[in-house]
C-alpha cells in the first residue's frame, strides 16, 4: 500500500482531502511536523483560504516540501496548496500582505480573474487536457469541482498539464514531473476527483519501484 503524508498546517481542509485519499487506496497520515513528511511514498498539500495566510502558516514546512520536490517524490498541491507552489500571489498584496512568498516549486504568480463573469469562481465546469501526465489518465473533458478567485500563472507554459474556462483560460491543473497542483478539489469531484486520486496513487506506486 502507498503511504502518503498530508501536511497538516492549520487552515486546510484535511477530512476531505483525507478520506478521498484514502478512497483511492492510500494509507494516510496526517502530519503536524516537518519530520513527518521523510519516508513518504508522497506529499499531498490541501489548502483554502488566503495566500499570505496559507504560506505563513505553512512556514515551517518550507524546507520540507522543498527538500521532497527536489528529491523527486510525488508532492500534490490542491486548491491553495496548487497556488502555493508557485513564487508569489497577487493576493497577498491585495490582502495588504506584502509580497507573500510561495514555495517556488513551480516558478510562477498567482493572478486574480480579470474577465470573468462572476469572482470567486464556483462551481462546476470541465477540464481540458493540453498535455499528458499520468495523473490526467482518463480524465480529459470531465467535469471537476472549483471554489477559486485566483490562479496559477507559471512562467513555464509546458507545466500547464490541463485547462478550464470561465470567462478566460486558466491552468486547472499544473505538472512539472513529480510536482502537481490542481486548482479544483478533487476530494469534492466525485468520479473525476476519485479518478486523479487513484492515479496519483498509482503514480506514487510506480515512483517507488
Amino acid at each position: 500500500m502507498v503511504d502518503l503524508a498530508v501536511v497538516d498546517y492549520g487552515i486546510n481542509n484535511l477530512h476531505s482531502a483525507t478520506r478521498g485519499l484514502e478512497r483511492a487506496g492510500a494509507d494516510v497520515e496526517v502530519v503536524g511536523s516537518p519530520n513527518g513528511l521523510a519516508g513518504a511514498d508522497g506529499v499531498v498539500l490541501p489548502g483554502v483560504g488566503a495566500f499570505g495566510d496559507g504560506m505563513e502558516n505553512a512556514g515551517p514546512f518550507r524546507g520540507a516540501l522543498t527538500d521532497v520536490a527536489a528529491a523527486e517524490t510525488p508532492l500534490l498541491g490542491i486548491c491553495l496548496g496548487m497556488q502555493m507552489l508557485l513564487s508569489k500571489s497577487e493576493e497577498a498584496e491585495h490582502a495588504g500582505q506584502g509580497d507573500a512568498e510561495g514555495l517556488g516549486v513551480v516558478p510562477g504568480t498567482n493572478v486574480r480573474f480579470r474577465s470573468a463573469p462572476t469572482v470567486p469562481h464556483m462551481g462546476w465546469n470541465d477540464l481540458t487536457v493540453e498535455r499528458d501526465h499520468p495523473v490526467l489518465d482518463g480524465i480529459d473533458g470531465e467535469y471537476a469541482y472549483f471554489v477559486h478567485s485566483y490562479y496559477a500563472r507559471p512562467e513555464d507554459e509546458d507545466t500547464v498539464a490541463a485547462t478550464t474556462t470561465h470567462g478566460e483560460r486558466f491552468p486547472s491543473v499544473v505538472a512539472d514531473d513529480n510536482v502537481v497542483g490542481t486548482q479544483f478539489h478533487p476530494e469534492k469531484s466525485g468520479e473525476t476527483g476519485l479518478r486523479l486520486l487513484e492515479n496519483f496513487v498509482d503514480f506514487c506506486a510506480e515512483r517507488r519501484a
